[in-house]
């Protein structure tokens, strides 16, 4: 985690250190290693369920969850973005355990809350078994749109794990929703203009 709570993320570079804990996720962490001080720029798919997992949320819902885990929570681990969607890393085990919780909590996409506009949008949840491309060591955007929003900085990196996901999933939601005690205006209603009454 952080050390500077409540701070804005923002695009940065993976240290030598962040790289190698992402190394560490594949078979073949040397030779991962090795392409990346070759061709810094490039992507590579790692699998997920040993050094990490990784829930995919579309991009302004993830934009919203990585808000309420800095503003309201205790930051996020490493975090990126890959075409249109937010890949939040977090913890082994929390993609086997938070689609169960979101339906627990009724925030699932079959739950009594999932019919409303402030439904958790459907996660992806990439864990054992699974693989994602992550974005190159550079900071610089690459063709695909993909670029770390906090990389990885240390070998251990602090990674949320289901319950704090949901959390933010959950808070996400409920910011969205704009709640009044006015009905909605009835747009085939006629409007006179009385301030010409005699």
């Amino acid at each position: 985690m952080s050390s500077t709570r409540n701070a804005a993320p923002h695009v940065s570079d993976v240290t030598s250190d962040g790289a190698a804990w992402l190394a560490s996720a594949g078979a073949y962490p040397r030779s991962t290693l090795a392409l990346w001080e070759e061709r810094p720029e490039a992507p590579i798919v790692l699998p997920c369920g040993s050094a990490f997992d990784v829930v995919s949320a579309p991009a302004i819902f993830g934009r919203r969850m990585l808000d309420r885990l800095w503003d309201d929570g205790p930051g996020s681990g490493p975090v990126a973005e890959f075409r249109g969607r937010m890949l939040l890393f977090a913890a082994p085990g929390t993609a086997q355990r938070l689609p169960s919780l979101l339906d627990w909590e009724e925030w699932g996409a079959r739950g009594r809350r999932g019919g409303r506009t402030g439904a958790v949008p459907p996660l992806l949840c990439h864990g054992a078994g699974d693989a994602v491309t992550v974005p190159a060591p550079a900071g610089a955007p690459s063709r695909t749109g993909s670029r770390w929003l906090v990389a990885p900085d240390t070998r251990q990196p602090w990674l949320p794990g289901p319950e704090i996901l949901l959390w933010a999933a959950v808070r996400a939601a409920r910011a969205a929703v704009r709640i009044s005690i006015f009905p909605p205006p009835d747009q085939g209603a006629k409007v006179y203009d009385v301030s010409r009454r005699r």
